[in-house]
């Protein structure tokens, strides 16, 4: 005879959304913020030369700024969610965004993604799967 599962009370649930919430905040703004700092990088051209100058105007062109803008948005998304989810969830669970980015690099930037590539892909995907079915919060009251 198996032991009943656990009740989890009303926190517990809203804890639970919030975090998947964040988890697709964090991943999308990582995904999308890479992929506009790429294309944007990629039309302003071969960098220039070794001059700091030529990077703050990079920020300019508009992908980089798009890029750059969601990328902080990724940042205060992910310092968010790490105030009440464990790193150890976190992490793993936000790698997904590694799977979108090279799809989204092949999709959008014309990249070639080798069988390596896709192996590691498929092994980051299983990780992400086996860590997502963890609770997200497994550290005792301070």
């Amino acid at each position: 005879m198996s032991a009943p599962a656990p009740v989890r009370s009303a926190d517990a649930d809203r804890i639970l959304l919030k975090t998947r919430i964040f988890v697709v905040i964090v991943v999308l703004a990582n995904v999308l913020g890479n992929a506009f700092l790429g294309l944007g990088m990629r039309r302003f051209g071969q960098l220039l030369s070794v001059s700091p100058l030529d990077y703050i105007r990079a920020l300019f062109e508009p992908y980089v700024a798009l890029g750059v803008l969601l990328l902080v948005v990724w940042m205060l998304s992910n310092m968010a969610l790490l105030s009440w989810a464990d790193l150890s969830y976190v992490l793993p669970v936000t790698a997904v965004g590694y799977v979108l980015v090279a799809l989204a690099g092949m999709l959008f930037l014309g990249e070639s993604i080798s069988g390596e590539r896709w192996g590691g892909i498929v092994l980051i995907t299983v990780g992400v799967a086996l860590v997502g079915s963890t609770p997200p919060d497994t550290a005792r009251p301070r």
